[in-house]
């Protein structure tokens, strides 16, 4: 007798962006308006997929306009959800300006085994060529798919598939504006089902602790020219800091007393602007090299971008984590041996 095998269910949950934008009738621009209901009604190729699926209308906004609060509140609701029933996969459909961040840091905070895709649209859905509905269909493939179970959060865009910690929003309008310039897809969809082809090397820890504590955390870029008079006083205001360094992680050296003085009261987290690529931690030794600041107290990000080393850091800094915590969890973070000097 051949056994019955339950299908599997899927939350589709919407937050906004251009993927659930229309044409305003007042000035012809776009806005989100369109609920999680609307998205799947406009994917009728969704029934080929064998699995029962749900939808949770969570916010409705721009991605620019998202907040930590939004993503935190959204991993608390999910989850519970996942605890006190049955989800198999879930699907979260957002605006793509922030999309690289929010995947990153829902992967610090959701932690269940149920898989949590993340994906939008470039293209609103009044536009030829439209490409939210196949990004939605290629997510709720994944979401279902046996093989995502306990990968934590991925991104699926254009039949990719990536990883949450390396994938970077690499171009402004293309529908193929999405990559991992250091590992490429961990996979793709091809013919409705998902094929792996990679796994990522680190996948976050959970956070164990409450985020019970206020923390601002800053991003400051370095520039050529900039001599940390506007950085000074930047350093007095916040609870960590990351610097996107130049290259493997170097700065100008009239940074370097600002930043020592500074990272003996806060943790400050060195990252790369480059967009690829890892900061290094003992090859240079000037004065504002990797191996000088690293020496000082200063946190080397590794292979996490800067928008990415920005989230971890604030989690951890909300937990209360001291100096020793925060290295030991940027290290494998960011694929690193050494996350300090």
């Amino acid at each position: 007798m051949k056994q019955h095998i339950p299908r599997p269910t899927v939350l589709v949950v919407g937050l906004g962006g251009t993927i659930a934008m229309t044409l305003s009738a007042a000035d012809g621009a776009a806005r989100p308006t369109l609920s999680a209901e609307d998205l799947l009604a406009a994917v009728p190729q969704l029934s080929d997929i064998d699995a029962d699926i749900e939808t949770l209308s969570f916010t409705n906004k721009p991605g620019a306009s998202l907040t930590l609060d939004d993503i935190e509140e959204l991993a608390r609701r999910l989850r519970t959800t996942t605890s006190e029933r049955v989800i198999d996969g879930i699907v979260v459909t957002q605006g793509t300006d922030t999309l690289e961040e929010t995947a990153y840091l829902l992967s610090l905070l959701y932690q269940q085994d149920a898989p949590l895709i993340v994906t939008g649209a470039m293209r609103a859905s009044y536009l030829a060529g439209a490409d939210g509905p196949a990004n939605l269909l290629a997510a709720v493939a994944v979401a279902a798919s046996p093989q995502a179970r306990g990968r934590g959060v991925l991104v699926v865009f254009n039949d990719q598939v990536f990883d949450a910690a390396r994938v970077r929003k690499a171009h402004s309008t293309s529908t193929n504006a999405f990559t991992a310039p250091d590992t490429g897809p961990l996979g793709i969809v091809a013919e409705g089902r998902l094929r792996l082809l990679a796994a990522p090397a680190h996948q976050p820890l959970p956070i164990a602790a409450a985020l019970t504590r206020p923390a601002r955390v800053a991003l400051y870029t370095a520039t050529l020219g900039d001599d940390g008079a506007l950085l000074e006083p930047l350093l007095d205001q916040v609870d960590g800091m990351v610097i996107a360094g130049f290259g493997v992680g170097h700065v100008p050296a009239s940074w370097v007393p600002i930043l020592a003085k500074a990272a003996q009261r806060i943790p400050i987290v060195l990252a790369s602007r480059t967009g690829g690529g890892t900061t290094l931690t003992r090859t240079y030794g000037f004065d504002g090299s990797e191996k000088d600041l690293l020496a000082r107290r200063v946190i080397g990000a590794g292979h996490l971008d800067p928008y990415k080393a920005r989230h971890l850091l604030t989690v951890l800094v909300r937990s209360g984590a001291d100096h020793e915590k925060i290295c030991t969890t940027f290290a494998p973070a960011g694929t690193t041996p050494e996350g300090r000097g």
